[in-house]
């Protein structure tokens, strides 16, 4: 499952105009972030004739509210394709904007799998972090105000008619946000990997994500014109997001989104700081695919495999501390009184902990979240 179409290259944004200029819509929504309007505009300049919309009024972590006020603006526009310019956000919200123009469906009838009835409009996804995937993805995550914690719709509908995928894009991305969302890339990679449902042909994608994330993501921290770090980092976001359809991911995305959805902090930050202790919590289940984690991340092969693993895990955290990333649920100012909220909405989220390669319970969410403080 993946786009019918995937441009990958530093400038291809220049192919996204040329072929949009040989189709027949000629009603052009854009979805993009407020930061990124005036890059928009001037990569837009060749689309002459073209009637365009641009919407960037999009919150980092966009919630069922903010999905409808971005319907609502596509519906008056009359827009026949869309196209989201931007990080997973603004890239699930094109995805859904795109799905449901012209449907009787409701956004908060369809959080969890193949509840979506068809196709709705053509639409492309332009990435401009490396990180979530979302481009070539069926997954769209959003805050639901009713409970207050995030839900995923996943549909082949969901899926882009074209990826681009523009290395380019994110050579102005912060070191902040470049750590974090490098991070969530990571994390797809590894929990498609370990994975209950793993699957030969996802593991060659995932095991080349793990590899370029661990060898690049420093130096694309560090360096955000570092060209060579930047494409690579590209592309491994890249497979981490083509994990997503066929196996996707477990119990660190599980956990991680209480962590979003009530404190609202970043999916990527949330996930780097429960990956190396959720893949302690996991390795007995698969030592093995653990220890190919490690290897994966160029780290030597020890006595046995339960040494591999645990080299593996100091690597991810080492990489996390060097990116300047917090280690604790503390540093970035979760009180531990939350623990046990956090623990039962984690436990709702049973559409990815059924892929998690070891039983987690609620008593191993509250164990997990309390060994981070």
């Amino acid at each position: 499952m993946q786009p019918q179409k995937i441009v990958f290259g530093t400038g291809c944004m220049q192919q996204f105009c040329k072929d949009y200029l040989a189709m027949r819509h000629r009603r052009l929504f854009i979805l993009t972030a407020p930061v990124l309007r005036a890059m928009v505009e001037e990569s837009i300049r060749p689309l002459e004739g073209i009637e365009i919309e641009i919407y960037d009024d999009i919150n980092a972590e966009p919630s069922l509210t903010d999905f409808y006020k971005v319907l609502q603006r596509a519906q008056a526009f009359d827009a026949d394709s869309v196209v989201g310019i931007g990080g997973g956000s603004v890239l699930d919200l094109a995805k859904l904007v795109a799905t449901l123009l012209h449907s009787e469906q409701r956004a908060e009838d369809l959080f969890g799998k193949g509840l979506v009835n068809g196709r709705g409009v053509w639409f492309a996804c332009v990435p401009t972090t490396a990180g979530t995937g979302s481009e070539v993805s069926p997954n769209a995550i959003l805050l639901d105000e009713r409970d207050n914690q995030k839900k995923g719709i996943v549909s082949e509908h969901l899926m882009a008619d074209v990826a681009y995928i523009d290395p380019q894009l994110t050579w102005t991305v912060p070191a902040k946000v470049t750590a974090e969302t490098g991070m969530d890339a990571l994390t797809h990679c590894i929990e498609a990997f370990t994975n209950k449902f793993a699957h030969p042909l996802v593991d060659m994608y995932a095991r080349m994500g793990i590899s370029l994330i661990a060898s690049h993501l420093l130096r694309a921290v560090k360096d955000g014109k570092d060209v060579e770090a930047r494409e690579a980092m590209a592309l491994g976001s890249m497979y981490g997001g083509l994990c997503l359809g066929p196996v996707n991911t477990a119990a660190v995305h599980a956990l991680s989104y209480p962590i979003g959805g009530e404190f609202h902090k970043s999916h990527g930050l949330s996930n780097a700081i429960l990956l190396p202790t959720v893949m302690r919590f996991n390795t007995p289940s698969n030592v093995k695919k653990y220890a190919e984690v490690a290897l994966a991340c160029g780290c030597k092969a020890g006595m046995t495999d339960e040494e591999t693993a645990e080299h593996g895990v100091r690597f991810i955290e080492q990489l996390s501390k060097d990116c300047g990333i917090p280690q604790t649920l503390s540093e970035i100012g979760i009180p531990q009184t939350a623990v046990d909220g956090m623990a039962k909405a984690a436990m709702d989220c049973q559409r990815l902990l059924q892929n998690n390669p070891r039983e987690v319970t609620e008593q191993d969410c509250r164990n997990i979240y309390n060994s981070l403080y």
